[in-house]
């Protein structure tokens, strides 16, 4: 997809400036305005990233011995002081995951949720008015042409909100980011600045009565993406706790599952049988999470959101997928972290 436009484009690393200087200034004085403008120079920075013409870097080199399983969880587990480029691709390559226990304070991600309920509230309140919030709760973004923003329905009734679609949520979502050095090593393991989806990060709102559905995000991203996906727990959730977790098979897969077999209702979703065979002796594991873990896992990984009876609470979490911009998604709208 090229982006055209009659002014002369500014250079990712002017766009990055402008960036930086607006978000210092909202760290000192937030002004949902700025966070609009962010928000607006983060597009055009996407933009003129995914139409660069670069090749395809190589992947960071894998760390000599991948990280260690937690015997519990089955998941390769360190902490965030230890992430780098090198023990994030060794990981990926081993089991397809890897896990950080409170790379977030657990108070700021409990803040962080109750701004995400802010957004769903906010959102359901501006219903049929064809209105935007002035605090930046809910204020749906608005691609350069020719870009669109699809599925905002398929979204909302999956218990989400893009986070584009809350400037001020989005602002505070990079900003944690940020502190956890994720762009940076994520940059590294992609051998290239990335870029974020408009269309493939959302806040999520999962609610006591949710109904799982098993896929690889890759089976419908396209072939041939590199990506990564920063999921964050917001929440008490999975194996002991009263909110719905996540199901995953804590294999290293090189390629898609069978998709679409019986007993399943969409063609992208891999069936409960085909989840059992592929994760074989291993089996499946809904590990417990609490506000502020961090799972970081690829294309290929399985997995679900883990509901079923008895679950009283929401769980609250972000996900967010990271691209590489040299094979970024067509059918996705480009956003620089």
């Amino acid at each position: 997809m090229i982006f055209s436009r009659k002014k002369k484009a500014k250079s990712v690393d002017d766009l990055y400036a402008q960036i930086g200087e607006l978000t210092e200034s909202n760290r000192i004085d937030r002004d949902p305005t700025k966070e609009r403008q962010i928000r607006q120079l983060r597009h055009l920075a996407g933009v003129e990233m995914v139409n660069a013409d670069t090749p395809v870097p190589s992947y960071a080199a894998p760390a000599a011995v991948p990280p260690a399983r937690n015997p519990e969880t089955k998941l390769a587990e360190v902490s965030l002081d230890e992430l780098t480029p090198e023990v994030l691709r060794a990981a990926i390559l081993d089991s397809c995951s890897l896990l950080f226990r409170s790379a977030m304070v657990e108070d700021s991600a409990l803040e962080l949720a109750d701004e995400i309920d802010r957004s769903f509230a906010t959102r359901a309140g501006l219903k049929g008015t064809g209105g935007g919030d002035p605090e930046g709760y809910y204020d749906e973004f608005e691609p350069e042409d020719p870009y669109a923003v699809h599925k905002r329905d398929w979204i909302e009734e999956g218990g989400g909100v893009l986070a584009a679609d809350s400037p001020r949520v989005f602002a505070e979502m990079l900003e944690a980011f940020g502190r956890m050095n994720l762009t940076n090593v994520i940059e590294g393991y992609l051998g290239e600045r990335p870029a974020v989806s408009a269309d493939k990060c959302t806040l999520r709102k999962a609610m006591p009565d949710v109904v799982g559905a098993w896929h690889q995000d890759g089976k419908f991203m396209g072939d041939d993406i590199r990506a990564m996906n920063v999921w964050l727990s917001l929440s008490h959730c999975g194996t002991g706790n009263p909110a719905p977790g996540m199901d995953l098979v804590p294999l290293r897969l090189h390629g898609h599952v069978a998709a679409g077999t019986e007993g399943t209702w969409f063609d992208s979703q891999v069936s409960q049988a085909v989840a059992e065979e592929t994760a074989g002796e291993i089996g499946i594991v809904r590990p417990a999470f609490g506000p502020g873990d961090l799972l970081l896992f690829d294309e290929y990984y399985l997995h679900q959101t883990g509901g079923g009876p008895g679950l009283t609470e929401p769980r609250y979490a972000i996900e967010s997928w990271f691209f590489g911009p040299s094979s970024y998604p067509e059918i996705y709208v480009p956003l620089a972290p």
